[in-house]
């Protein structure tokens, strides 16, 4: 009987590019999943910021265009707009109503073309460390700002 050297045989496992391969297609699933889901709050918080911008923008353009003064003014549980006629009435509720607004005085919208520097601070009840602000100078529309102007 004659022994016969050992064959050698592929070893079992992976090779160190296969596992760097399966380590970065995860991370990149990862990276992907994280900015999908998005913080629901946040994303609230911005919708409301948005839509409190346009609502004081179609309030200013009433005004403008009635030629009365229009206030907007933080009211519990939501807010209001003082001056405009009943019948072209704007919306006076948050859609979320954890959503909570501070204005130092009320915001004068109008009627005169240029209105003076005015912002408002806007934050959720449960999560008051992040804050959105609606602002104009008084020239430009109200934008929506991360920062205090």
């Amino acid at each position: 009987m004659t022994l016969h050297a050992p064959r050698h045989r592929r070893r079992q496992g992976f090779t160190l590019l296969e596992l760097l391969l399966v380590v970065a297609i995860v991370a990149m699933a990862s990276a992907g999943v994280a900015f999908a889901l998005r913080d629901a709050g946040q994303s609230r918080l911005d919708r409301e910021a948005q839509r409190l911008a346009a609502l004081l923008e179609g309030a200013r353009a009433q005004s403008r265009s009635r030629g009365v003064t229009v206030r907007w003014r933080n009211a519990s549980p939501g807010f209001a707009f003082d001056g405009l006629p009943s019948a072209s009435a704007l919306p006076t509720a948050w859609d979320y109503p954890e959503t909570a607004a501070y204005s130092a005085s009320p915001v004068v919208l109008g009627p005169e073309p240029i209105i003076g520097a005015q912002h408002i601070r806007l934050w959720q009840q449960n999560a008051p460390e992040r804050s959105l602000w609606i602002s104009t100078d008084g020239l430009r529309p109200f934008t929506v700002q991360n920062t205090e102007p």
